[in-house]
């Protein structure tokens, strides 16, 4: 481990680096990937653009699933058209947010040789997925209830 005077961090594991390097060029990679496709303008069905089928649950009952809409709203996210994405999908608006965070907190993370503000990361990683996913069901029910998407 690696411990630096600053002490705002947890230390980085071994590879800690390497790992945030490949993770940044990953998130980088995929907001890539989404300027090649156009949002959907129904809101929902961007992934079909790259050869993936169409949401399996929506064929089969006529009812969106949590995620749908998640690629159109990446799609609209990285053109600057954020009321779209959070149209298309408020939950997977808020994931690329913390996913575009991520990037520069990662390569801070690597020039500071510590986890940039972050003291206990396994909490920080249950909170935030906790999060999300409640957002993703919470956005499902309201879906459900309002007949919305």
């Amino acid at each position: 481990m690696i411990h630096n005077s600053e002490g705002n961090g947890a230390p980085l594991i071994r590879g800690g680096r390497w790992l945030l390097a490949g993770w940044s060029l990953f998130l980088l990679a995929g907001f890539a990937l989404t300027t090649f496709v156009s949002p959907d303008p129904r809101g929902f069905g961007t992934h079909q653009q790259f050869g993936l089928p169409p949401c399996t649950l929506r064929l089969l009952t006529g009812v969106s699933c949590p995620s749908c809409g998640a690629t159109t709203s990446f799609a609209h996210f990285v053109r600057g058209e954020w009321p779209s994405a959070i149209r298309a999908n408020g939950a997977a608006f808020v994931l690329a947010c913390l996913c575009a965070v991520q990037i520069p907190w990662s390569w801070m993370s690597i020039a500071k040789q510590q986890l940039w503000l972050i003291t206990r990361p396994e909490r920080t990683l249950i909170i935030t997925l906790v999060c999300l996913t409640s957002l993703f069901v919470l956005q499902w029910m309201f879906w459900m209830l309002t007949g919305q998407n």
